[in-house]
């Protein structure tokens, strides 16, 4: 299972959630290169979670934490509809010649 969000506080704590229930979801296009690729997408996020997630991957945290702790920016979050449909495409195909879950 895969879990596409918003790149931003609130669509970790989605992730956080979700891995509650299914503790092996994966998250899709939620990473720092994705974050940095897209920067003129930002838009501020009104109300940001800051609490602790403790069923983040180390590197979903470490950008989790540098979000909530404003490091990249204030407030930064990034909209999933925003990203680029080619890089969206790229991430996609990995999957598939992963031999991963891709279903039509």
């Amino acid at each position: 299972m895969y879990y596409w969000g918003d790149i931003d506080t609130h669509g970790f704590r989605i992730l956080d959630r979700l891995r509650s229930i299914f503790s092996t979801a994966r998250s899709l296009l939620m990473d720092r290169n994705t974050l940095l690729e897209h920067f003129q997408l930002w838009v501020r996020e009104d109300s940001p979670f800051n609490g602790d997630l403790e069923r983040l991957t180390a590197t979903e945290r470490a950008l989790y934490d540098d979000l909530r702790h404003n490091r990249l920016g204030d407030q930064i979050r990034l909209e999933q509809e925003r990203i680029r449909y080619g890089w969206i495409e790229r991430e996609l195909g990995g999957l598939i010649e992963d031999g991963g879950p891709v279903r039509p």
